[in-house]
């Protein structure tokens, strides 16, 4: 069990508004995510495009939430490391990112490596992410993993929100616990919600609901894995889902021998105008589910841009 040293709360905090809660068990009330004052923290991150190339026009922060100086190992498309707080994420913490990609621009945001929820005495740690893609513009969006510690209690919600004619491409990895270690989640809560909006249509809201002390939930809803993840991809269409559902079988084998569980969905909003192709995972270990999302993310850009992408050099280190 890894314990973190107190830290002193900052003086000055986000909004105190109320969060809505819409798990189904349990329900965190607004005293418990407030028991405990931590880190206050706000990125905001405004893209842009400009003679052929993707500048970071906006960039606001407070609090320990920072990002890189942005790089162009391709050509046009910002590549930007997005840095959580020096140490991980623990009860009491609240931290919002907001990114957008204005018209035209084409932007890539990951992080350096995992980001950490560690124990809570009691108060939750939030995170909150809302990713606004404009027409025209393509947003990739590709964290690593999360991971929840024993007793790590964790509030994560993201919003998307892509215009007619814009690209988004993004993955969800969530560890509960450390699986290398033989260390499971048995105790401790993760929650909370992940909706993709197309012109304002809701198409796809799923809910993220997993108690360590629930051992029905652990041996039949995630079949004993210790790792969930999802993919996003937009706009997509019959030639998307083929594509994918053949990268899944020709690496059957290599999923077979890793223990990956994988299945791919094609999700449409009510009028069937537009259609978001989702790739659901469940294993026990990062690297395999990487390597097949590395994959389908690098076909999927060959497609929209007819030229394989460079992987960010920090997923090397």
């Amino acid at each position: 069990m890894t314990i973190m040293p107190e830290r002193k709360p900052l003086d000055a905090c986000l909004s105190d508004e109320k969060l809505q809660i819409v798990s189904v068990r349990p329900k965190p009330t607004p005293a418990e995510l407030d028991q405990q004052q931590g880190w206050r923290a706000q990125l905001e991150l405004g893209f842009s495009a400009r003679f052929g190339k993707t500048l970071l026009k906006h960039r606001r922060q407070y609090g320990p939430l920072a990002v890189q100086r942005p790089l162009y190992p391709e050509g046009g498309i910002c590549h930007t490391y997005l840095l959580h707080p020096p140490g991980g994420v623990v009860g009491g913490d609240k931290l919002s990112i907001e990114v957008s990609c204005g018209p035209g621009a084409s932007a890539l945001v990951t992080t350096p490596g995992a980001t950490k929820f560690y124990r809570s005495a009691g108060a939750f740690a939030c995170q909150k992410q809302s990713l606004t893609v404009k027409k025209g513009a393509m947003l990739e969006w590709l964290p690593q993993e999360n991971i929840y510690f024993p007793e790590a209690r964790v509030r994560m919600d993201t919003e998307i929100h892509v215009e007619a004619g814009g690209r988004f491409i993004g993955w969800e990895l969530h560890c509960f616990g450390r699986p290398a270690l033989k260390e499971g989640f048995s105790t401790g809560s993760v929650v909370g919600s992940t909706c993709l909006r197309i012109e304002d249509n809701l198409i796809l809201a799923e809910q993220l609901n997993v108690h360590g002390d629930d051992p029905h939930q652990y041996s039949a809803g995630m079949r004993g894995n210790a790792m969930l993840a999802t993919m996003m991809i937009t706009d997509s269409d019959v030639f998307l889902l083929n594509m994918v559902q053949g990268l899944l079988n020709h690496y059957q084998n290599y999923l077979t021998k890793n223990r990956i569980v994988s299945g791919v969905t094609e999700v449409a909003d009510i009028n069937d105008k537009h259609r978001v192709l989702v790739i659901r995972v469940m294993g026990n270990g990062t690297e395999p589910i990487m390597t097949l999302f590395r994959e389908v993310w690098t076909s999927v850009r060959e497609y929209w841009h007819g030229t394989s992408p460079n992987l960010p050099r920090i997923w090397a280190t």
